[in-house]
């Protein structure tokens, strides 16, 4: 096992490399490789498809009498994955590329194809023109020619390019600037007409509130005169009632001179006779409190006196209410 790591061997001194003897194979002996297959393929035998890449072991042998500058050519032999029918293909080193031989067809070569066709056109024109200079001077001229074309097309395809590309930006901003004065407008207008609006509306509210409040107030002065003293259906005339209505829409002045008058006429006025008057007998002012007693009989007697004859008892200077206070003095003065 230690000498599998050695890498010296050993030489003995009687050793001579020219008493080997050379071992003499065929040219076109077979070696075993293992390669992948080159391109797509399909059977000719069983239509078995086999695809770039798959791994066979294969028999490799120089082909004979075939080199290409001093290269030599290699066919490969391979057997299909399904039939077992041979297939074999060699190397192309012209065309940098392996050549089906026989046992299956070569698939999607369209584009090989189309270069050999190509190729095959260029080596016929160049023996023609070989051997006939006006055949050089013709395909010289219709190649020209054909290059003219195509540059031609070729400028109207840039200027169909250039004018649907080309941006005009001055045009661009110029709609941009009328776009936006269109709309600031616009938002002027709509500001304008919502505050159109909202002071038609403060109008209106305007007008409703102080209607409600006239009427409100008209109804508290009809209130304020419906409610006046009883003692005014007394000493009122037939006109009350058009008194009434006048007040209603005079000034507030007019009402208020018509509420003074209204009670100077129920209660009375300040040194006149009033509608009290006959019912009223004012005190006559005693000298001493001793006197008071017996003052009060003649009063009394005198007013029962003046109110059987049906004669009114003058009164002095003096408002209603000392009247009033005097009646109900003489009331005291009668029950005690």
């Amino acid at each position: 096992m230690s000498e599998r790591k050695v890498l010296n061997k050993y030489y003995p001194p009687d050793f001579d490399p020219s008493k080997i003897p050379k071992l003499k194979l065929p040219k076109d002996r077979q070696y075993v490789v293992r390669l992948m297959a080159p391109f797509n393929m399909r059977c000719k035998t069983c239509g078995e498809y086999i695809y770039k890449g798959k791994k066979f072991n294969a028999r490799k042998e120089t082909v004979q009498n075939e080199l290409y500058m001093g290269l030599p050519i290699f066919r490969f032999y391979i057997k299909c994955t399904r039939c077992l029918a041979e297939i074999t293909f060699k190397t192309d080193p012209e065309n940098t590329d392996y050549a089906m031989e026989h046992g299956a067809t070569r698939n999607f070569q369209a584009e090989k194809l189309l270069e050999e066709e190509e190729k095959k056109i260029q080596q016929e024109r160049e023996e023609e023109e070989l051997n006939n200079p006006m055949k050089v001077l013709e395909n010289r001229t219709r190649d020209s020619k054909m290059e003219m074309e195509v540059l031609e097309n070729l400028q109207e395809l840039k200027d169909l390019n250039q004018r649907q590309a080309r941006v005009d930006f001055e045009g661009m901003l110029d709609k941009y600037k009328e776009m936006e004065q269109r709309q600031r407008e616009r938002e002027l207008e709509e500001d304008e007409r919502e505050t159109k609006e909202m002071l038609d509306r403060a109008l209106i509210k305007r007008l409703r509130d102080s209607d409600s409040e006239e009427e409100t107030e008209n109804a508290n002065e009809g209130r304020k005169h419906t409610a006046d003293k009883p003692t005014d259906i007394l000493t009122t005339d037939g006109n009350a009632g058009s008194q009434i209505s006048a007040a209603l829409s005079s000034s507030s002045a007019v009402v208020k001179k018509q509420k003074l008058e209204s009670w100077e006429r129920s209660v009375g006025g300040l040194g006149g006779k009033g509608a009290l008057g006959s019912l009223v007998v004012r005190k006559k002012p005693q000298a001493a409190d001793t006197q008071k007693g017996a003052g009060a009989k003649p009063a009394s007697s005198t007013a029962s006196a003046s109110a059987s004859n049906g004669q009114p008892v003058s009164s002095q200077s003096g408002s209603s209410l000392s009247l009033l206070g005097a009646y109900t003095d003489s009331d005291d003065s009668n029950s005690d």
